[in-house]
């Protein structure tokens, strides 16, 4: 399955999603290829951390430019996860072309929501009729129930067409950006943490079929 994590605006979160639903497949004893497609890096960057630090499992991150991206991705077949953003919108299109799914970070304010918006319209231009599945969701949500933009935001999701809205949400959480500066997956930060617990949810809603 190839799964695409991307949307338009920057700082959505794409690579710490990619990053760490790639190290709960591999703890789940799944294979899988990660490419970054994203100028910035991160997820090279952490996966190298990984690597220096002699963490396991190790998550296998490559790195391709051209015209064959499309090709490089069908040709696998284990589980590939991309991480790729509007800065490379070539590439954005090439892996959306193939994606079996799209994964869409959101979060909690209105030029997300547009950002989102204009996103599905290019998704559709490129794809055709042969929609991948579309999933949002809301990252890095507010953890203060008074606070209300991330239930707002979560509302305007739920009018776009063709798109499945997470019921969960990842919150913005000081684990998260622990876990790329460290080479550590949250849940391996902390098994009990909140965000932890939040994002084993996360996972187990996008792959029910690896519920131990």
């Amino acid at each position: 399955m190839i799964t695409v994590v991307a949307n338009l605006k920057g700082g959505s979160g794409k690579s710490t999603i990619a990053f760490n639903l790639g190290i709960w497949l591999l703890t789940k004893g799944e294979t899988v290829i990660a490419y970054d497609l994203d100028p910035q890096k991160t997820l090279t960057d952490v996966s190298l951390v990984r690597k220096d630090e002699g963490i396991n499992p190790e998550l296998h991150v490559k790195n391709i430019n051209g015209s064959n991206i499309s090709e490089e991705l069908r040709s696998n077949f284990c589980h590939v996860l991309v991480d790729v953003g509007a800065s490379n919108m070539d590439a954005m299109k090439a892996a959306i072309s193939v994606a079996d799914r799209i994964i869409i970070p959101v979060p909690p304010s209105q030029p997300d929501v547009w950002a989102t918006q204009r996103f599905l319209m290019i998704i559709h231009e490129v794809c055709g009729e042969r929609v991948p599945d579309l999933i949002a969701f809301i990252n890095r949500a507010d953890t203060h129930h008074a606070i209300r933009e991330s239930d707002e935001a979560e509302e305007a999701l739920k009018m776009l067409d063709r798109v499945d809205i997470l019921p969960g949400r990842l919150c913005q959480r000081t684990d998260y950006r622990r876990s790329l500066s460290e080479g550590l997956s949250v849940f391996e930060l902390s098994n009990k943490s909140k965000g932890s617990e939040e994002f084993k949810l996360f996972a187990d809603t996008l792959f029910p079929n690896l519920i131990n």
